[in-house]
């Protein structure tokens, strides 16, 4: 599975929403359900599934679907593969 994939699953599964749901409008502020206990859990399904460990300012500013990539990619996390 490509990590694109990878990334969509995890939050396809933390916020129960499909596909289509995720692109730009997807942001902490615009999605309800994205409150303290869903941002933790999907910070530590994203640890698991790409065998990283975010910094403590890179959990508090994850608040975007495309800002998340971003974050990711500084952890070696290539989206072109």
């Amino acid at each position: 599975m490509k990590n694109t994939e990878k990334y969509t699953q995890v939050f396809m599964t933390v916020f129960q929403v499909k596909e289509e749901a995720l692109g730009a409008e997807f942001t902490f502020s615009n999605v309800e359900m994205w409150d303290s206990l869903a941002h933790m859990t999907l910070i530590t399904k994203l640890e698991e599934t790409f065998g990283i460990m975010f910094d403590t300012e890179d959990i508090l500013s994850y608040g975007s679907f495309l800002n998340g990539k971003k974050i990711l990619e500084k952890y070696g996390v290539d989206f072109n593969v």
